[in-house]
């Protein structure tokens, strides 16, 4: 069993491995189609911008490979931009996503000066759950997870909303479509939580 991790550029790949080795479990960092298709689950980490990362999965031909991966019902999980690259549009970029998620990335806008908050969102903040998923299994109501972004995703499907986090506004921090999952947040940076959050990951690709 081993976790595929797709190589296409991005930043904090070997900070995602690292922690799912830590856990004991096998994480390969790929961006070879077969490979990625044999793997028990796929992880599309990353941070930067939505354009330059989905011309990035396109140049290397991972587009198609990530929705067959996913059509076949392979666990997979999006971190940061990639949960964000799910979707069918960013109001970053003008490039489509990858429209597996109905709905679009939006940026902070906070027109209430009172608020007094910054963009980027960094640091550390709650998790409401909404709705069950197996990927927060023994993750109690109210833990803090690390964030760093500046755009939120918006699904239309309310039902695979997993986890909200207020910031100005109450956003989707997670989401979960049977063996889909998509977290704003870093796990890798988010201590005994977000470790907890992988192994569960990795539970999840062990059935």
């Amino acid at each position: 069993m081993f976790i595929a991790i797709i190589d296409y550029g991005a930043g904090n790949l070997r900070s995602v491995q690292k922690a799912l080795e830590n856990l004991g479990v096998k994480a390969t960092l790929t961006k070879d189609k077969a490979e990625i298709l044999s793997a028990s689950g796929i992880i599309l980490p990353g941070v930067g911008a939505f354009d330059s990362a989905m011309k990035e999965l396109r140049a290397k031909g991972l587009e198609l490979t990530i929705e067959e991966a996913i059509a076949r019902n392979k666990p997979f999980l999006g971190i940061c931009i990639g949960f964000q690259l799910l979707f069918e549009k960013s109001e970053e970029g003008r490039d489509k996503g990858l429209a597996i998620i109905k709905g679009e990335v939006k940026k902070f806008n906070f027109t209430r000066t009172d608020l007094k908050l910054s963009i980027p969102h960094m640091g550390w903040n709650q998790m409401k759950i909404k709705n069950e998923s197996k990927l927060f299994n023994g993750i109690e109501n109210g833990s803090m997870v690390y964030f760093a972004h500046s755009y939120y995703c918006n699904p239309k499907e309310e039902s695979i909303v997993s986890t909200t986090t207020d910031y100005g506004i109450e956003f989707v921090s997670s989401i979960s479509k049977g063996k889909m999952f998509g977290i704003q947040f870093h796990p890798e940076k988010s201590g005994v939580v977000g470790l907890k959050i992988l192994k569960n990951f990795g539970e999840i690709c062990l059935k």
